[in-house]
Protein backbone atom coordinates (compact mmCIF):
# COMPACT_ATOMS: atom_id res chain seq x y z
CA UNK A 1 0.00 0.00 0.00
CA UNK A 2 1.34 3.45 -0.91
CA UNK A 3 2.04 5.62 1.92
CA UNK A 4 0.23 8.77 0.06
CA UNK A 5 -2.63 9.48 -1.64
CA UNK A 6 -0.71 12.43 -3.34
CA UNK A 7 2.51 14.12 -3.59
CA UNK A 8 2.72 17.69 -5.03
CA UNK A 9 5.93 18.83 -6.29
CA UNK A 10 6.58 23.29 -6.88
CA UNK A 11 6.37 26.48 -5.02
CA UNK A 12 4.87 26.95 -1.37
CA UNK A 13 5.01 30.98 -0.66
CA UNK A 14 3.84 33.30 2.08
CA UNK A 15 1.48 36.10 0.04
CA UNK A 16 0.55 39.71 0.87
CA UNK A 17 -2.31 41.00 -0.81
CA UNK A 18 -2.81 44.64 -1.53
CA UNK A 19 -5.65 47.07 -3.39
CA UNK A 20 -4.25 50.57 -4.30
CA UNK A 21 -6.49 53.32 -4.69
CA UNK A 22 -4.44 55.49 -7.52
CA UNK A 23 -4.01 53.92 -10.75
CA UNK A 24 -5.59 54.01 -14.56
CA UNK A 25 -6.24 50.90 -16.51
CA UNK A 26 -4.52 50.99 -19.92
CA UNK A 27 -5.13 48.65 -23.12
CA UNK A 28 -2.06 48.26 -25.38
CA UNK A 29 -1.50 45.32 -28.07
CA UNK A 30 -4.68 43.49 -27.32
CA UNK A 31 -3.49 43.28 -23.41
CA UNK A 32 -4.94 45.08 -20.24
CA UNK A 33 -2.18 47.49 -18.46
CA UNK A 34 -2.29 48.83 -14.88
CA UNK A 35 -0.85 51.88 -14.77
CA UNK A 36 1.30 54.17 -12.05
CA UNK A 37 2.47 57.40 -12.40
CA UNK A 38 6.36 57.33 -12.21
CA UNK A 39 8.19 58.70 -9.17
CA UNK A 40 4.53 59.30 -7.24
CA UNK A 41 3.33 57.36 -3.93
CA UNK A 42 0.30 55.28 -4.48
CA UNK A 43 -1.59 55.06 -1.02
CA UNK A 44 -2.63 51.51 -0.82
CA UNK A 45 -6.59 51.02 0.66
CA UNK A 46 -6.32 47.69 1.92
CA UNK A 47 -3.82 44.79 2.62
CA UNK A 48 -4.05 40.95 4.20
CA UNK A 49 -1.87 38.08 4.12
CA UNK A 50 -2.09 34.57 3.18
CA UNK A 51 -0.07 31.40 1.63
CA UNK A 52 0.18 30.33 -1.59
CA UNK A 53 2.79 28.67 -3.99
CA UNK A 54 0.91 26.04 -6.92
CA UNK A 55 2.11 22.89 -4.62
CA UNK A 56 1.10 24.04 -1.23
CA UNK A 57 -2.44 25.32 -3.17
CA UNK A 58 -2.61 21.92 -4.50
CA UNK A 59 -1.78 20.16 -1.44
CA UNK A 60 -4.19 22.14 0.71
CA UNK A 61 -7.42 21.09 -1.29
CA UNK A 62 -6.18 17.53 -1.91
CA UNK A 63 -5.95 17.34 2.00
CA UNK A 64 -9.08 19.06 2.45
CA UNK A 65 -11.18 16.28 0.30
CA UNK A 66 -9.25 13.70 2.25
CA UNK A 67 -6.51 12.56 0.61
CA UNK A 68 -3.70 11.07 2.32
CA UNK A 69 -1.06 14.36 1.27
CA UNK A 70 2.68 15.49 1.22
CA UNK A 71 4.67 18.27 -0.55
CA UNK A 72 8.09 18.36 -2.27
CA UNK A 73 8.96 21.72 -1.96
CA UNK A 74 11.77 23.93 -0.49
CA UNK A 75 11.61 27.01 2.07
CA UNK A 76 14.50 29.02 3.57
CA UNK A 77 15.61 29.79 7.07
CA UNK A 78 13.34 32.80 8.27
CA UNK A 79 9.82 33.41 9.87
CA UNK A 80 8.45 33.10 6.72
CA UNK A 81 8.84 29.20 6.66
CA UNK A 82 7.66 28.71 10.14
CA UNK A 83 4.41 30.20 9.27
CA UNK A 84 4.11 28.09 5.79
CA UNK A 85 5.29 25.25 7.63
CA UNK A 86 2.75 25.40 10.44
CA UNK A 87 0.10 26.52 7.43
CA UNK A 88 0.26 23.56 5.81
CA UNK A 89 0.54 21.34 8.99
CA UNK A 90 -2.68 22.69 10.29
CA UNK A 91 -4.14 21.58 7.25
CA UNK A 92 -2.34 17.66 7.73
CA UNK A 93 -0.23 18.31 4.63
CA UNK A 94 2.66 16.02 5.66
CA UNK A 95 5.89 18.05 5.88
CA UNK A 96 9.10 15.53 5.49
CA UNK A 97 9.65 16.20 2.05
CA UNK A 98 10.02 19.73 2.38
CA UNK A 99 13.51 20.79 2.27
CA UNK A 100 14.69 24.16 4.56
CA UNK A 101 17.49 25.50 2.87
CA UNK A 102 20.11 26.72 4.61
CA UNK A 103 20.83 30.68 4.73
CA UNK A 104 17.91 30.94 2.11
CA UNK A 105 14.93 32.99 2.53
CA UNK A 106 11.29 31.77 1.56
CA UNK A 107 9.05 32.57 -1.41
CA UNK A 108 6.98 35.85 -1.10
CA UNK A 109 4.41 37.23 -3.43
CA UNK A 110 2.98 40.39 -3.56
CA UNK A 111 -0.72 40.20 -5.29
CA UNK A 112 -2.05 43.36 -6.49
CA UNK A 113 -5.68 43.34 -6.96
CA UNK A 114 -6.80 45.24 -9.21
CA UNK A 115 -9.74 46.45 -11.36
CA UNK A 116 -12.48 43.37 -11.55
CA UNK A 117 -10.48 41.67 -8.38
CA UNK A 118 -7.98 40.58 -11.01
CA UNK A 119 -4.35 40.46 -9.87
CA UNK A 120 -1.07 41.12 -10.67
CA UNK A 121 1.28 38.95 -8.93
CA UNK A 122 5.22 40.20 -8.30
CA UNK A 123 6.59 36.35 -7.21
CA UNK A 124 9.90 36.09 -5.50
CA UNK A 125 10.76 32.40 -5.57
CA UNK A 126 13.65 32.44 -3.28
CA UNK A 127 14.25 28.92 -1.62
CA UNK A 128 11.37 27.54 -4.21
CA UNK A 129 14.49 28.05 -7.31
CA UNK A 130 16.27 25.56 -5.20
CA UNK A 131 14.15 22.51 -5.40
CA UNK A 132 15.43 19.49 -6.66
CA UNK A 133 14.96 16.16 -6.58
CA UNK A 134 17.92 13.55 -7.03
CA UNK A 135 17.80 10.19 -7.83
CA UNK A 136 18.19 9.05 -4.39
CA UNK A 137 15.15 10.70 -3.53
CA UNK A 138 13.26 9.51 -6.00
CA UNK A 139 12.37 6.58 -3.75
CA UNK A 140 10.17 9.10 -2.14
CA UNK A 141 7.84 10.09 -4.87
CA UNK A 142 7.27 6.12 -5.52
CA UNK A 143 5.33 6.30 -1.73
CA UNK A 144 2.69 8.22 -4.16
CA UNK A 145 -0.75 7.06 -6.28
CA UNK A 146 -0.51 10.66 -7.81
CA UNK A 147 2.06 13.31 -8.22
CA UNK A 148 0.55 16.58 -9.13
CA UNK A 149 3.67 18.33 -10.76
CA UNK A 150 3.39 22.42 -10.85
CA UNK A 151 5.22 25.32 -12.01
CA UNK A 152 9.44 25.03 -11.35
CA UNK A 153 12.22 26.89 -12.07
CA UNK A 154 16.65 26.89 -12.45
CA UNK A 155 16.59 22.88 -12.28
CA UNK A 156 13.78 22.55 -13.63
CA UNK A 157 14.50 20.31 -16.44
CA UNK A 158 16.61 17.55 -14.02
CA UNK A 159 13.64 17.44 -11.68
CA UNK A 160 11.37 16.56 -14.56
CA UNK A 161 13.88 13.95 -15.25
CA UNK A 162 13.62 12.49 -12.06
CA UNK A 163 9.49 12.95 -11.37
CA UNK A 164 8.65 11.25 -14.99
CA UNK A 165 11.46 8.20 -14.40
CA UNK A 166 8.76 7.24 -11.92
CA UNK A 167 6.49 4.88 -11.47
CA UNK A 168 3.05 7.10 -10.41
CA UNK A 169 0.26 8.82 -12.25
CA UNK A 170 1.40 12.00 -12.88
CA UNK A 171 -0.49 15.32 -12.86
CA UNK A 172 1.11 18.00 -14.80
CA UNK A 173 0.66 21.54 -14.53
CA UNK A 174 3.47 23.32 -16.44
CA UNK A 175 4.84 26.91 -15.50
CA UNK A 176 6.17 29.41 -17.99
CA UNK A 177 10.12 28.03 -17.90
CA UNK A 178 8.62 24.75 -18.82
CA UNK A 179 5.98 25.64 -21.65
CA UNK A 180 9.12 28.27 -22.91
CA UNK A 181 11.11 25.11 -23.60
CA UNK A 182 8.54 24.42 -26.72
CA UNK A 183 9.45 20.85 -28.03
CA UNK A 184 11.74 19.89 -25.17
CA UNK A 185 8.71 18.44 -23.45
CA UNK A 186 7.72 16.93 -25.60
CA UNK A 187 9.71 13.38 -23.68
CA UNK A 188 7.65 14.19 -20.39
CA UNK A 189 4.05 15.14 -22.33
CA UNK A 190 4.21 11.15 -23.37
CA UNK A 191 4.25 10.15 -19.75
CA UNK A 192 1.12 11.93 -18.83
CA UNK A 193 -1.50 10.81 -17.32
CA UNK A 194 -3.27 14.62 -17.11
CA UNK A 195 -2.24 17.76 -18.84
CA UNK A 196 -3.55 20.54 -16.82
CA UNK A 197 -3.68 24.41 -19.02
CA UNK A 198 -5.96 27.49 -18.97
CA UNK A 199 -5.99 28.49 -22.91
CA UNK A 200 -3.32 31.20 -22.65
CA UNK A 201 -0.68 28.22 -21.54
CA UNK A 202 -2.26 25.96 -24.43
CA UNK A 203 -2.05 28.48 -26.74
CA UNK A 204 1.75 28.26 -26.19
CA UNK A 205 2.23 24.82 -26.34
CA UNK A 206 0.21 24.89 -29.63
CA UNK A 207 2.77 27.40 -31.23
CA UNK A 208 5.57 25.58 -30.27
CA UNK A 209 4.48 22.06 -31.34
CA UNK A 210 2.01 22.90 -34.78
CA UNK A 211 3.16 26.91 -35.55
CA UNK A 212 -0.69 28.47 -35.07
CA UNK A 213 -1.78 31.32 -33.88
CA UNK A 214 -4.07 32.63 -31.42
CA UNK A 215 -7.06 32.04 -33.15
CA UNK A 216 -7.07 27.90 -32.45
CA UNK A 217 -10.65 26.83 -31.11
CA UNK A 218 -10.30 25.20 -27.74
CA UNK A 219 -11.75 21.97 -29.10
CA UNK A 220 -8.85 22.22 -31.46
CA UNK A 221 -5.96 22.92 -29.02
CA UNK A 222 -7.72 19.83 -26.66
CA UNK A 223 -7.13 17.29 -29.69
CA UNK A 224 -3.33 18.99 -30.74
CA UNK A 225 -2.27 18.63 -26.96
CA UNK A 226 -3.92 15.29 -26.37
CA UNK A 227 -1.74 13.98 -29.99
CA UNK A 228 1.28 15.12 -27.63
CA UNK A 229 0.47 11.88 -25.42
CA UNK A 230 -1.21 13.01 -22.15
CA UNK A 231 -4.18 10.46 -21.80
CA UNK A 232 -6.40 13.49 -20.45
CA UNK A 233 -6.17 17.51 -21.31
CA UNK A 234 -8.11 19.69 -19.11
CA UNK A 235 -8.15 23.52 -20.64
CA UNK A 236 -9.69 25.95 -18.35
CA UNK A 237 -11.04 29.24 -19.58
CA UNK A 238 -12.10 31.21 -17.11
CA UNK A 239 -15.45 32.41 -16.67
CA UNK A 240 -16.33 30.43 -19.59
CA UNK A 241 -15.39 27.27 -18.01
CA UNK A 242 -13.47 23.79 -18.43
CA UNK A 243 -12.99 21.68 -21.26
CA UNK A 244 -11.55 18.35 -21.52
CA UNK A 245 -10.78 15.77 -23.59
CA UNK A 246 -9.34 11.97 -23.37
CA UNK A 247 -9.37 10.89 -27.03
CA UNK A 248 -12.79 9.49 -27.47
CA UNK A 249 -14.93 12.57 -26.13
CA UNK A 250 -14.90 16.14 -25.16
CA UNK A 251 -16.53 17.08 -21.79
CA UNK A 252 -17.51 20.88 -21.06
CA UNK A 253 -17.74 22.36 -17.87
CA UNK A 254 -19.73 25.79 -17.50
CA UNK A 255 -17.94 27.96 -14.97
CA UNK A 256 -19.49 27.93 -11.57
CA UNK A 257 -17.78 31.20 -10.37
CA UNK A 258 -19.50 33.93 -9.32
CA UNK A 259 -19.96 37.40 -11.69
CA UNK A 260 -18.41 39.80 -9.43
CA UNK A 261 -15.73 37.44 -7.43
CA UNK A 262 -13.73 38.45 -4.50
CA UNK A 263 -10.30 37.15 -5.64
CA UNK A 264 -9.14 34.93 -8.08
CA UNK A 265 -5.66 33.68 -7.27
CA UNK A 266 -5.48 29.97 -7.03
CA UNK A 267 -8.69 29.20 -8.83
CA UNK A 268 -6.31 27.59 -11.25
CA UNK A 269 -4.83 25.34 -8.43
CA UNK A 270 -7.64 24.44 -7.00
CA UNK A 271 -9.58 23.19 -10.33
CA UNK A 272 -6.51 21.06 -11.31
CA UNK A 273 -6.08 19.37 -7.61
CA UNK A 274 -9.90 19.02 -8.05
CA UNK A 275 -9.80 17.23 -10.47
CA UNK A 276 -7.43 14.90 -10.15
CA UNK A 277 -9.66 14.02 -6.80
CA UNK A 278 -12.70 13.85 -8.73
CA UNK A 279 -11.48 11.35 -10.80
CA UNK A 280 -10.41 8.99 -8.05
CA UNK A 281 -13.76 9.74 -5.90
CA UNK A 282 -15.30 8.89 -8.74
CA UNK A 283 -13.66 6.26 -10.40
CA UNK A 284 -12.49 8.11 -13.40
CA UNK A 285 -15.74 10.12 -14.43
CA UNK A 286 -14.55 12.89 -16.29
CA UNK A 287 -17.40 14.50 -16.31
CA UNK A 288 -17.77 14.89 -12.42
CA UNK A 289 -14.37 15.13 -11.79
CA UNK A 290 -15.18 18.44 -14.17
CA UNK A 291 -17.52 19.01 -11.87
CA UNK A 292 -15.80 18.89 -8.97
CA UNK A 293 -13.00 20.89 -9.98
CA UNK A 294 -15.71 23.66 -10.87
CA UNK A 295 -17.36 23.74 -7.23
CA UNK A 296 -14.29 23.91 -5.72
CA UNK A 297 -12.67 26.80 -8.07
CA UNK A 298 -15.96 28.52 -7.38
CA UNK A 299 -15.72 28.45 -3.58
CA UNK A 300 -11.78 29.63 -3.94
CA UNK A 301 -12.74 33.33 -5.61
CA UNK A 302 -15.26 33.88 -2.94
CA UNK A 303 -12.78 34.42 -0.30
CA UNK A 304 -9.56 36.24 0.20
CA UNK A 305 -6.93 34.09 -0.55
CA UNK A 306 -6.25 31.06 -2.77
CA UNK A 307 -6.72 28.51 0.70
CA UNK A 308 -9.67 29.80 2.74
CA UNK A 309 -12.33 28.76 -0.01
CA UNK A 310 -11.03 24.62 -0.40
CA UNK A 311 -13.89 22.56 0.51
CA UNK A 312 -13.47 19.93 2.95
CA UNK A 313 -14.62 15.88 1.63
CA UNK A 314 -18.49 16.51 3.21
CA UNK A 315 -18.90 20.50 1.99
CA UNK A 316 -17.89 19.43 -1.60
CA UNK A 317 -20.23 15.86 -1.37
CA UNK A 318 -22.83 18.24 -0.32
CA UNK A 319 -22.40 21.05 -3.19
CA UNK A 320 -22.14 18.27 -6.01
CA UNK A 321 -25.68 16.59 -4.61
CA UNK A 322 -27.21 20.16 -4.39
CA UNK A 323 -25.45 21.46 -8.00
Amino acid sequence: MRKFDVITIGGATADLFFEVDDYRLMREGGKKLLAFEYGTKVGVRETSSAFGGGAANAAVAFSRLGFRTALVGAVGEDDRAERILKNLKNNKVDLRLIDKKKGEQSGVSFVLIGPDREHIVFTYRGANASLKIDAREKKKLEQAHWLYLTSLSDSWKSTLSTVFSSNCHIAWNPGREQLSAGKALLPFLKKTEVLLCNRAEALLLSVAFFGKKNTVPTQLLLKQLHSLGPRIVVITEGAKGARSFDGRSICTQKSLLVSKPFNTTGVGDAFGSSFIAGLEICKGDIQAAMKLGAINAAAVVKNHDAQAGLLSKSEAYARITRS
